[in-house]
This record gives C-alpha cells, sequence and structure tokens, in this order.
C-alpha cells in the first residue's frame, strides 16, 4: 500500500526506549560494510549493554555490482525479517552508500506497519526508507549516525547523542550545535521530516513519494553535491510542489559541497523567498559532530534574529 496523497502532517507512532539487554539488529540497506569498522561498532552497542545481531547479509557484497551489500532482494530481506522479529526492538543500520531506493519497494510494508513502531536508525542513503516507514507503516524514526561509519566511531559527542536519544530520550528533545545560526529568522511549528536532499530530491514522484509538505519541519543536509547541482536539488523539490507547505527548514552539513559560502547563497536563493525560518549548521548529517533527529513528531523551530543559537525542540520525547 502507498500514500500517494499524504494529508495535512500529523504525528507518527513512537517506538519504545531501549533498556540494558535490549536485542539489536543491524542491517545493511546500502552499501557494502568494512568488517573492521562493523565490529568496532558491535563492540560501542556491547558497551552500552544492548546485544546486537547482525543481519545474515550485512558482511555481503552484490557478485557484479560492488557498491552493493548483497542483491536487492537480501537486502530487503534483511530489514524485514529484522523488523518483523518480535524479539528485536531497534533496528539500526550500519552504513549509507547506494541501493535503498532499489530495494525499499521490496519491502512488505503492510508486514511492517503490523509489527509495530521499533526504533530506526540511519542517514545519508537510508533517508528513502525513513521516507517510507513515514508515509507507508505510520513510523517515526531516527536520523542519526550509523554502526559502521567513522562519525559514529571517531565523535564522542555524536556517539553519546544517539545513545541519549535511544535510551534517555526526554533528554534530548532540544536539538542545535553552537554553530547553529539563522539565515531566516523567525519560529515555527510543524512535523519533522526531511534527511539527505539529494535522496529526497530523488524521491519525488515515485510510488508512496511525499507530494507535498504541509505542516511539516523539513530537516536537510547532503554530501559531496557542489553549489550548482544543490541548485539543482532544491529547484527540482520547489518546481514538483514536494515542499509547498513547509513550515521551516532546518539545515545540516553540507561536507565536501565546495565553499560553505557558495552553499549558503544557494541555500539563501532557493530557500530565502518562502518567507520561512531557515536555520543553517544546526549540528547533523556527514559532518564531523552529528546529532540525532528524530522524524515524524512535532517540534518548533527557533530562529532568532538577535544572534543567539537557534534550536529544533521536539515537543515529545522521540520514544517512549
Amino acid at each position: 500500500m502507498t500514500r500517494q496523497d499524504p494529508g495535512p502532517a500529523t504525528p507518527l507512532a513512537r517506538p519504545a526506549r531501549l533498556r540494558p539487554g535490549s536485542r539489536v539488529a543491524v542491517v545493511a540497506p546500502s552499501g557494502p560494510v568494512p568488517a573492521d569498522r562493523l565490529e568496532e561498532g558491535l563492540a560501542v552497542l556491547r558497551d552500552w549493554g544492548l546485544q546486537p545481531v547482525v543481519g545474515p547479509h550485512v558482511r555481503s557484497t552484490h557478485p557484479e555490482l560492488d557498491y552493493l551489500a548483497g542483491t536487492d532482494a537480501d537486502r530487503a530481506a534483511d530489514l524485514q525479517a529484522a523488523w518483523c522479529d518480535p524479539s528485536v526492538e531497534a533496528v539500526l543500520c550500519a552504513r549509507g552508500g547506494f541501493g535503498a531506493h532499489r530495494m525499499v519497494d521490496l519491502v512488505d510494508w503492510a508486514a511492517i506497519r503490523a509489527a509495530g513502531p521499533k526504533a530506526f536508525v540511519g542517514y545519508s542513503d537510508i533517508t528513502v526508507l525513513h521516507e517510507a516507514f513515514a508515509l507507508r507503516a505510520g513510523f517515526a524514526t531516527l536520523y542519526g549516525p550509523m554502526v559502521a561509519t567513522e562519525t559514529f566511531l571517531k565523535d564522542a559527542p555524536t556517539r553519546e547523542h544517539l545513545r541519549a536519544t535511544l535510551f534517555e530520550p526526554e533528554s534530548a528533545r532540544t536539538l542545535g550545535l553552537a554553530s547553529a545560526g539563522a539565515l531566516v529568522p523567525g519560529r515555527a511549528g510543524g512535523i519533522i521530516y526531511g534527511g539527505c536532499v539529494s535522496l529526497l530530491a530523488a524521491d519525488t514522484g515515485t510510488p508512496g513519494g511525499r507530494s507535498h509538505a504541509r505542516g511539516n519541519l523539513l530537516v536537510i543536509e547532503d554530501t559531496g553535491e557542489e553549489p550548482y547541482r544543490l541548485d539543482g536539488i532544491l529547484t527540482r523539490l520547489l518546481r514538483s510542489g514536494a515542499l509547498a507547505g513547509v513550515a521551516g527548514v532546518a539545515c545540516g552539513s553540507w561536507q565536501e559541497c565546495g565553499p560553505y559560502e557558495k552553499i549558503r547563497a544557494v541555500l539563501a536563493d532557493r530557500l530565502g523567498p518562502l518567507g520561512i525560518p531557515v536555520v543553517e549548521e544546526l549540528g547533523f548529517g556527514h559532518g564531523a559532530t552529528a546529532l540525532t533527529i528524530p522524524l515524524g513528531l512535532p517540534a518548533v523551530l527557533d530562529a532568532p534574529a538577535d544572534g543567539r543559537r537557534c534550536t529544533l525542540t521536539v515537543e515529545v520525547p522521540a520514544l517512549l
């Protein structure tokens, strides 16, 4: 079942928080996973008191397309099996890369929906799955660091914010690093959605894709997209109507996207005319420190005009 034209944004179903002893599944819906990083990430999860189990194809590589972690059917099966296993309380992605678009329609979303919400964590290419969980299953998810990525393994604040969100979500409701500033001042409320902006643009017009953003707060970031490409991505979202009704925008990192002043100029040119608050450098995505952003929940975006730090405040804890 797909939702071609979602109505005004409403909060999505939240999963239960984790506790010591929780069993969590690690899956690879996109690219192949470096073995050493996977083992290091699993050790961190065990240090948190979790019991990680690794999907059958996480250590696989597609026989012809070596940028994929196994076949599309295998990656979809790993995700679905983990979600539908009643002993698994959360599903964590090992890494992004490329491939989620190829497997998302192979997942039985009716079965996912019937299994109920669970904590789901990932970013970058995993944006496609965040949108599917929101629009096809009605579940809130977490746009956050992945188990076998450098930021998770090397940056303590990144790890701690994810840990707090999973175990003590009431302590992680106000989001924003010291870098957060107002590109366009203002204050707005809505339901958070978004992720890697190139993936949002690629999802536009696909089965179950988002057709508007009425009542939503958009969070966006990306990596490796030069200013002219970012211009094209935002222009596609604007021309398609996918941003119609968006209440505010929070931007994260733009790693390897060129000089930031040029990225900033594109963001101001494309988003400024919307007449809504826009925050820059909130602190999520592919950057050196990455906050975990709850998706599908009500929040307030505050972009003061007086130079004070901007924040995105989630109105309810991300997990129950």
